[in-house]
């Protein structure tokens, strides 16, 4: 049985993150960070489509029972792990892409935006960037209905914007304190 952990920063955990071999948990830490950031209590548990599906399809089929309420799946090349999430559970899917293969992720980009009608998978970007929105959007969707998750929202965004305003481009080396 594949290992689990769990971040309990806000109770039962209402997010399952599942990447399809260990390889891709150092990108994937991207999203469990910012799902920390919002104080999303979730799991992760490394699940595959090809080599264990009969474990994903029980522990997913098994989530909603459990209180989770969305699911981040992320896998590369062949990328089947979302769509295999999707078809044993009705609850919303977010998956991530990544690179990984001859290919760097665009195989595993088309394989899951082609879904077939009527098995829906959200999909996001390719690597670290995908991984993260994955967890901006996990926590837009799960605000709806949290009106304290939506304060806290409403906070990371609101330091992420000051973070741009913040920010400056330093001059070149040679251009510095030359009038422009």
């Amino acid at each position: 049985m594949a290992r689990a952990t769990t971040v309990r920063a806000a109770g039962k955990p209402l997010v399952s993150v599942i990447i399809g071999s260990a390889s891709d948990a150092e990108v994937m830490q991207a999203c469990r960070l910012a799902l920390a950031s919002f104080g999303i209590a979730h799991e992760a548990r490394v699940l595959s489509a090809h080599r264990t599906p009969k474990e994903l399809a029980r522990y997913v089929e098994a989530l909603p029972g459990r209180g989770v309420r969305l699911v981040i799946a992320a896998a590369g090349m062949a990328a089947h792990l979302a769509g295999a999430v999707a078809a044993h559970t009705s609850l919303p899917v977010l998956a991530v892409p990544l690179a990984s293969g001859a290919l760097q992720g665009i195989d595993a980009l088309f394989a899951t935006v082609q879904m077939p009608g009527g098995v829906p998978v959200a999909c996001f970007g390719i690597g670290a960037a995908g991984a993260k929105n994955a967890a901006y959007m996990a926590a837009r969707i799960l605000a709806l209905a949290d009106r304290d998750l939506a304060v806290r929202m409403r906070g990371v965004l609101q330091r992420d914007r000051e973070q741009v305003r913040k920010a400056r481009w330093p001059a070149p080396a040679a251009a510095k304190g030359r009038p422009s």
